[in-house]
């Protein structure tokens, strides 16, 4: 009995650790996601405006960080190459300058799909993570931007996120570079160094669970633990998460109940079935009402992340129901201009546009479409602009990479773009309005001759802004804009 409890309880616990090793790694990559979230939405806003506004955009997010429990510090650092002068907000950027210390700090490898450079830094004792990417700006002046995370701040942080009494986490690079840890000490350290982890307990594609377990002794604690390691990649990030589980084996000795039951047998006997009886139901309430709470728990998280992608997917809902009407206004506007002037051609741009609703009646659920449904669309909605337009207007679809027609892009991304051009553009017999739709590989280049209308256009910015939140929501590149002559071109990036 006693060896059957000790092999039960030993099975339980090798369970439970792989449970909370799963739980302690996914609060621990949550929380990277996050550091690397800002990094996104600041290189957004620094390659919005590039000069214009980046001391403001600094200052701003500074101030919101100041309300999160882990600061992540934005800064700039700009270098005039005419008059050699600089301008920073930080003294940790004194790593660009060309006479800094840099052996004060090291570089880590990212080959991640961030493009962000990373390096750890010590100024006055103190360990920073640096993020930081560059801007070159005309006459060759560099604007380098990121954010900084101090490793006492991000230990102080972790301390504090998925408590376990029996569980810890920590987390180190490729190179080997401890970036938090519950034991101050081995932040910046070599876990090489202080642990008995080997290179080959990080080969973890060669185990069919992603990650690598083992037995070993807690260098924090001084116990037995079961070590994990498991890769942590993002797209600003590569390196280890290790989560260690202190083991608790209940050894039962019934040495003392053997001894007792030769002297009284019977009573020895009703005495053990009684507590036998009663620890098993003790420990079955307790193991239901454990599983009951990791169930609520797991529950709670689920429905935590249904409830965000429902409101990110309500947001992309409100920008399409905007565009649907968006659309029709300026349809009917342009036929109640043609019914003056042609009457033969109004009836004409009505069926034509009947025929071309059905496609904008069941728009997709996620925004994105095929280029092929897209050209097949702008195709009959140029179809229709030719009714009022007539020979005002010359159009042109050019396919230079036939395998680009079954990627996707944004829905109405092509008639968004095309209905830009005319609304701001003259549009005469004697000044046609060109416009030349281009499919290369990367993305679609939609170009207009550049000849703007003198008196103002009202919503400039509302299909282009739609747009860059559709490639916004799926991480991809945003829209580019550009004058090139006397061409007005627009490039839309293509999704897989």
């Amino acid at each position: 009995m006693s060896f059957l409890i000790t092999r039960d309880s030993q099975k339980n616990t090798e369970d439970f650790a792989r449970k909370t090793f799963v739980r302690k790694y996914e609060s621990v990559e949550n929380e990277f996601r996050n550091i690397e979230d800002y990094q996104y939405l600041l290189r957004a806003l620094i390659q919005k405006d590039g000069l214009k506004n980046y001391k403001d955009y600094s200052s701003v997010l500074n101030d919101l960080n100041k309300k999160r429990n882990l600061l992540a510090y934005s800064w700039y650092y700009y270098y005039n190459e005419v008059s050699g002068k600089t301008e920073t907000n930080s003294p940790l950027s004194e790593v660009f300058k060309k006479t800094g210390n840099i052996e004060k700090s090291v570089p880590l490898q990212n080959n991640a799909a961030g493009h962000f450079k990373d390096l750890l830094m010590t100024r006055k004792d103190s360990l920073y993570w640096v993020s930081y990417d560059s801007l070159l700006l005309p006459d060759k002046n560099t604007l380098y931007y990121g954010s900084a995370v101090s490793l006492d701040d991000l230990h102080q942080y972790f301390i504090n996120v998925d408590k376990s009494s029996n569980t810890y986490a920590y987390v180190f690079t490729k190179e080997g570079i401890c970036i938090t840890h519950p034991e101050k000490k081995y932040l910046g350290k070599n876990i090489f160094d202080f642990t008995d982890i080997k290179p080959k307990d990080t080969l973890t594609g060669k185990t069919k669970s992603g990650y690598t377990e083992g037995i070993a002794i807690s260098e924090y604690l001084g116990v037995e633990v079961t070590r994990f390691i498991k890769p942590l990649k993002t797209d600003n990030f590569e390196g280890y998460t290790v989560v260690n589980h202190v083991n608790f084996i209940i050894d039962e000795n019934v040495y003392k109940v053997k001894t007792y039951t030769t002297y009284i047998f019977l009573a020895a006997l009703f005495l053990i079935v009684t507590v036998f009886i009663l620890f098993q139901r003790s420990a079955h309430i307790a193991y239901k009402e454990k599983e009951k709470i990791q169930s609520e728990k797991n529950l709670l998280l689920v429905e935590n992340e249904k409830m965000h992608k429902a409101e990110v997917i309500n947001q992309l809902q409100q920008l399409k129901n905007n565009i649907n009407p968006h659309f029709l206004f300026n349809s009917l506007n342009s036929l109640y201009m043609l019914i003056g002037i042609n009457k033969d051609n109004a009836q004409k741009f009505t069926m034509n546009l009947s025929k071309i609703y059905r496609y904008l009646i069941v728009p997709p659920k996620e925004n994105i479409v095929s280029v092929a449904q897209e050209i097949n669309f702008i195709q009959q909605y140029m179809e229709l602009l030719k009714s009022r337009f007539d020979e005002e207007l010359n159009f042109k679809v050019v396919i230079n990479h036939q395998e680009s027609l079954e990627k996707r892009i944004p829905y109405l991304s092509l008639q968004i773009v095309t209905e830009n051009a005319i609304k701001h553009n003259i549009a005469t017999i004697d000044q046609p309005l060109e416009i030349i739709i281009t499919i290369e590989e990367n993305g679609i280049i939609v170009k207009n001759t550049w000849q703007l209308k003198t008196e103002p256009v009202q919503g400039e910015k509302f299909g282009i802004d739609y747009l860059n939140q559709v490639y916004g929501y799926f991480k991809n590149n945003f829209v580019n804009i550009s004058v090139d002559g006397e061409y007005f071109i627009c490039f839309l990036p293509l999704m897989k």
